[in-house]
């Protein structure tokens, strides 16, 4: 389901101002038409229909992020253990975004699951003895919890073979590998589940405005007053809003400090940029189906924990390598070189400096892949596939991502690699910074923002919330038994059996 452009016919009051049609704004708007089908909502999105940037399929990963294969969630302690309890965390997120998928999907709100998401196991795999003994560790600790009880594990490359014939053929039979898998893991177009949503809202009543950008944001009353500039024809106005959630991605931060929120003071962002490599032999993509990923470089970001994927985007299988990280001043990949110095305040300039300071590492890194060869893209394409023919591959480039900096009374400042929801301390506005895990947790994440905007509200919303995610306000790793109905009825609905 495409967006088509309408008429400015947004309304001069709203109940609930929805800045960027990413895969947030589209999460929120639909639960709150769930929820409150009486309030006016509107969209407003810079760009010509929703989904374009983060959202967009090769603008992200497209993981179905749930710690089963990401090795960024749990890293090794000074002793060599590993604790589950962030990668338990990010499944259970998960598990809530599943279940508001397969209501959407059942509800009719949406079209055929297949048109956004698709089975498909997730897979780590590292070289070397030292990693070849954290995964054990890391298979160790986490087998015995029930969100991760299928995990498999080998350092047979005859095994891993069969699970990803491309990672094992041509490589040293002499070299010490190890691999754990999922097979329920799953793919996610982002970018299409985002337009469908954003499409019902419209077909509910919502007033979608495309190539409208919200340029200005200051308290009016109770609430908020937005101006809009509709990008076709110029043209100024002013719209009201109880509520207003800035879910505009690398475009937030700026949107938030113009609010003047005290919460917003503090925050910086650091973009990081990317690129992949795609894919055009038909015959090679066919030959893989899992999601294989590897250990991130000394210093590197979580989003750039190199991947071996199969994709699916339009309804069309692919293969990707990446990511290749580099550095832009950017906070949109339609944004301007300016994003990043128009961003320096004066209430987020030391921690940013603490964060300069602090993580030599990163800038070592990114100067690093800003500077690599494509003969040396295509040699950490080999670590993954020993045998790529480089000629089968086209460099394409990949969504901004901004990292969060934020205070920190010991060191200054922090960078942080995750999501922050900032919100006012009388709920009439919220907005998201951050990257990973990002879309694929959106429905929690727009759930707390509900949660902690809405506190009057909230409880009277909770049956329809139990409805919508039946395991709402239950820990499934601790209740085995809704963990199988959930993952059966989930499994149904959403085809992934």
């Amino acid at each position: 389901m495409e967006n088509t452009v309408p008429a400015p016919t947004t309304p001069q009051n709203l109940d609930v101002a929805l800045i960027g049609g990413g895969i947030m704004s589209a999460t929120l708007g639909t639960l709150i038409r769930e929820l409150e089908p009486e309030w006016s909502i509107g969209l407003f999105e810079n760009l010509d229909q929703a989904g374009l940037e983060s959202s967009g399929p090769w603008n992200n990963a497209g993981t179905g992020h749930s710690a089963l294969c990401e090795l960024n969630y749990t890293p090794a302690s000074p002793d060599g253990s590993v604790d589950p309890t962030k990668a338990i965390g990010i499944n259970e997120q998960w598990q809530v975004s599943r279940q508001f998928y397969a209501h959407v999907v059942e509800k009719k709100l949406i079209g055929s699951p297949k048109s956004f998401i698709n089975a498909l196991p997730h897979m780590s795999f590292v070289i070397g003895d030292g990693h070849a003994d954290y995964l054990r560790t890391r298979y160790e600790a986490l087998r015995s919890q029930p969100l991760f009880e299928s995990i498999e594990h080998t350092e047979d490359l005859a095994r891993i073979a069969e699970w990803a014939p491309l990672v094992a053929e041509g490589r040293n039979p002499n070299t010490r590998v190890a691999a754990s898998r999922v097979a329920g893991g799953t793919d996610v177009d982002f970018g299409s589940l985002t337009r469908q949503l954003t499409s019902h809202l419209g077909t509910a009543g919502a007033d979608l405005n495309f190539r409208h950008r919200v340029t200005g944001l200051e308290r009016s009353g109770a609430g908020w007053k937005l101006t809009v500039k509709n990008r076709a024809t110029g043209e100024k106005r002013d719209v009201n809003a109880r509520f207003v959630f800035v879910g505009a991605g690398g475009g937030a931060l700026s949107l938030l400090q113009a609010s003047g929120i005290p919460e917003a003071k503090g925050f910086g962002g650091f973009p990081v940029s990317g690129q992949f490599l795609r894919n055009t032999n038909e015959a090679t993509i066919a030959r893989h189906h899992a999601k294989v990923y590897g250990q991130a470089s000394v210093g590197a970001p979580p989003m750039s924990v190199p991947h071996l994927d199969t994709r699916f985007v339009d309804g069309k299988r692919s293969l990707m390598f990446g990511p290749y990280a580099g550095f832009s001043t950017n906070f949109l990949k339609t944004g301007s070189l300016l994003d990043l110095p128009l961003s320096i305040r004066a209430h987020n300039i030391l921690p940013m400096l603490a964060v300069g300071k602090d993580n030599l590492d990163l800038t070592k890194y990114l100067v690093k892949e800003v500077l690599k060869s494509r003969s040396k893209k295509d040699e950490a394409l080999g670590e993954y596939f020993p045998n790529a023919e480089a000629g089968e591959w086209e460099l394409i480039s990949a969504g901004q991502r901004v990292q969060v900096i934020k205070k920190d009374p010991k060191k200054g400042g922090v960078l942080q690699f995750g999501t922050e929801v900032i919100t006012s301390a009388d709920g009439t506005i919220s907005g998201l910074l951050g990257a990973s895990p990002g879309a694929s947790t959106a429905a929690p994440i727009m759930i707390e923002v509900l949660r902690r905007c809405f506190p009057q509200r909230f409880a009277g919303w909770e049956p329809k919330l139990t409805e919508i995610i039946p395991s709402h306000g239950t820990a499934l790793n601790s209740n085995p038994e809704l963990l199988a109905e959930v993952t059966a009825t989930t499994n149904r609905v959403l085809e992934l059996a």
